[in-house]
């Protein structure tokens, strides 16, 4: 009985084995199928226009003259912006519950942001255009006009008409959804470090801004990278919000007052209305654009880690 008992353990386990790789490479699979389909899809218009279809500001269905710069650099600038705002934000709300609050009130906050991280991305474009746009159009677009568009080197940047909608909207509304994830997150990371630690520090007369930086963040470094990564993975990826409130525009400004383009939200305006191979295809383009920039900074954040890990071996 023992030996069948042992028998029919190690089938299972073969079983279990080969059944978690198949699974492992299942996602290695589809990878390599998402990308080999947008290359093929995007070559119809990388022949019509090469390079420079990266480069170019043009986007006329009419004439058939297409280029990827304008919701490249929109969707790059709006997560710059949701990031900025975001991580700070979400880093002060992490450390607060897990560091400053009184246990009353942990819970409540807690549950205040989950269910921000739930609310679906449609209803926060339909707030901001209904209800943020207007308010920031007519009380902080013209402060920042008139207190930031005159000073040297970076004025021009916050100059235009106040019109509510525009790239640094849609960037603020982008930070308002990136925040519940990052802090979240952050928050489920800092509250794994042993109390020990943060005692000992406590006890050798460190402050809480001490123990949460020479303590905490060090413990908690790869959680909370990975928490940012997920941020700006919504923050780059983010479709209905940004539709709604950054104006649509395949116009190249300067100024992040002035209405933009992103990756997702001329695919989401475009894609359905999208007439011949070219047009199609340099959409698709788009989609292949925007995958390798998530690519790129997800490889650039586990460089960093494991910088981060090597410099730490180094000193101990």
């Amino acid at each position: 009985m023992d030996t069948q008992n042992k028998h029919l353990g190690a089938i299972l386990d073969r079983l279990f084995r080969r059944t978690t790789m198949f699974f492992a490479f299942l996602v290695f699979i589809l990878l390599f199928g998402i990308i080999l389909t947008l290359f093929i899809g995007s070559l119809p218009a990388l022949k019509a226009f090469g390079p420079s279809f990266f480069t170019s500001p043009a986007w006329n269905p009419v004439d058939v003259q297409f280029g990827g710069l304008v919701p490249i650099y929109g969707t790059i600038i709006t997560s710059f912006i949701a990031m900025l705002i975001g991580i700070p934000v979400s880093f002060g709300v992490a450390i607060f519950i897990t560091e400053l609050s009184p246990a009353w009130l942990k819970r409540p906050i807690g549950v205040a942001i989950e269910l921000l991280a739930g609310i679906p991305s449609i209803i926060y474009g339909m707030w901001g255009l209904f209800v943020f746009a207007p308010f920031f159009a007519d009380n902080c677009q013209p402060w920042i006009n008139d207190h930031m568009g005159n000073l040297p080197l970076i004025g021009e940047i916050f100059q235009g008409p106040a019109m509510g909608i525009g790239m640094l909207t849609a960037g603020i509304i982008l930070a308002i959804m990136v925040i519940p994830f990052t802090s979240s997150v952050m928050r489920d990371v800092f509250e794994i470090v042993p109390g020990m630690l943060k005692e000992s520090a406590y006890g050798l007369g460190s402050t809480t801004w001490e123990v949460v930086w020479n303590v905490v963040l060090p413990y908690t470094k790869t959680g909370v990278v990975g928490g940012i990564m997920l941020g700006l993975g919504r923050a780059l990826g983010e479709t209905m919000a940004v539709t709604f409130v950054i104006g649509n525009a395949h116009e190249l400004s300067s100024s992040l007052l002035m209405p933009g383009n992103t990756i997702s939200s001329a695919l989401a305006n475009e894609f359905t209305e999208a007439v011949g191979d070219v047009y199609t295809s340099s959409l698709i383009t788009l989609g292949l654009t925007l995958f390798v920039i998530t690519f790129i900074v997800l490889a650039l954040a586990k460089l960093l880690l494991i910088r981060l890990a090597k410099r730490e071996g180094t000193q101990s």
